[in-house]
């Protein structure tokens, strides 16, 4: 009986294990759940959209460079002015968030909205194949022709390509103008700096030849400066008329949508123009 006993106890201690066993062994497979739970959370966190994003933060972040009156500026306040910097704004407001502009070089613009430092630049970007290759654009808001600034009294030393060739033509660094002196002045030998008014002190000093800038720049330049004047030379419109548009980081479609259907509508009924001429006046009237 002792020994019947004893095998009876030894029988239930081992079921006992081995119940206690399976439970432990089954811990791990009920948290499954938990952590697939998490993993879709991180995923449909990934796939938010960037409207998304930009109405959860509240703002919308602008990269410019605020030196390329009348497209953007500081005024008297050193508040960001322009008809880019309005452009911004409906953009802002049709997402109905709050408008932050942030001041950079303009070749690092581009940079910045790859990796998401800002949403979006605008900065009367020169719609080009080289640009589209790392970003996506938006719609054309505006087109502009190109102009070859001299120093006063030189306007009619320059009519031809050939007449530039060896001489020293200058544009901001890492814009359009740089790729079309390359291109449609080869002879000539490009000079690049950071910001068109030190540009144009070259040009009135006789350091350089000229300065190529977009036609509305150009004129802004020359109303501050009686030193310098419009070359005679012209460039070809097959080869200078641009068409300026917003940058935007590649697979923005959803945010694309809503700058197009904001640049459609300003472009449409007149307003981006009443805004460009309000923004010649006022940089006129700060000498810029």
């Amino acid at each position: 009986m002792k020994k019947l006993l004893t095998a009876a106890l030894a029988m239930a201690m081992a079921l006992s294990l081995v119940a206690c066993g399976g439970s432990a062994s089954s811990a791990p497979a009920a948290s499954a759940p938990a952590s697939s739970t998490s993993a879709s959370s991180a995923a449909a966190s990934a796939e938010e959209s960037l409207v998304e994003k930009i109405k959860a933060k509240g703002k919308l972040v602008v990269g410019t460079e605020a030196q390329y009156a009348p497209f953007e500026f500081k005024d008297e306040k050193a508040q960001f002015a322009g008809c880019d910097i309005w452009l911004a704004q409906q953009i802002a407001d049709e997402l109905g968030v709050k408008l932050e502009v942030t001041d950079m070089a303009f070749d690092g613009i581009i940079p910045a909205v790859k990796s998401g430092q800002v949403d979006i630049g605008i900065a009367a970007f020169t719609v080009t194949p080289e640009r589209a290759e790392e970003i996506d654009f938006s719609n054309v808001y505006q087109r502009d022709e190109q102009m070859l600034i001299v120093q006063k009294g030189k306007e009619d030393t320059y009519t031809t390509k050939e007449s530039l060739a060896g001489q020293k033509i200058g544009a901001q660094k890492g814009t359009v103008q740089s790729l079309l002196i390359k291109s449609a002045l080869p002879d000539s030998e490009l000079f690049e700096l950071a910001k068109y008014p030190a540009l144009a002190l070259e040009v009135a000093n006789g350091n350089i030849a000229g300065l190529v800038v977009d036609g509305a720049v150009g004129e802004g330049l020359i109303s501050t400066n009686d030193k310098i004047a419009v070359a005679s030379f012209k460039f070809d419109p097959a080869e200078a008329n641009f068409g300026k548009a917003a940058v935007m980081a590649k697979g923005s479609d959803d945010l694309a949508e809503v700058v197009n259907k904001v640049i459609d509508k300003v472009v449409a009924d007149g307003s981006f123009e009443t805004a460009y001429n309000d923004a010649v006046a006022l940089s006129k009237t700060l000498g810029i």
